[in-house]
């Protein structure tokens, strides 16, 4: 799983039918400078994630990628990223080195 925040929403005029009525998000990945608020988003390229919970613009969420996308759906589905959890809270502290 990989923290993310919410930073828009992603509108498609088509899409494949195993995605009818499905929301996507773009998400801006969180490391340490983002998880200590030291920035605010992060430099990584931002993925775009089917959501089924309702995460919004500005919620932080955890994510995962690749086979692990697909995993709650039974046939196979064209897939790279899925919210798994929308996140309440998160104390995060560097570890020294």
């Amino acid at each position: 799983m990989k923290p993310g925040r919410v930073i828009g929403n992603v509108t498609l005029s088509q899409a494949a039918p195993q995605f009818k009525g499905a929301r996507w998000l773009l998400v801006a990945p969180m490391g340490p400078a983002e998880l200590t608020n030291q920035r605010l988003y992060g430099t990584e390229s931002s993925p775009v994630v089917y959501d089924k919970l309702g995460a919004g613009v500005g919620d932080p969420i955890l994510y995962v990628e690749g086979a692990e996308a697909t995993q709650p759906f039974e046939d196979s589905i064209p897939l790279d990223a899925i919210t798994v959890a929308l996140v309440d809270r998160y104390d995060f502290s560097q570890p020294e080195v």
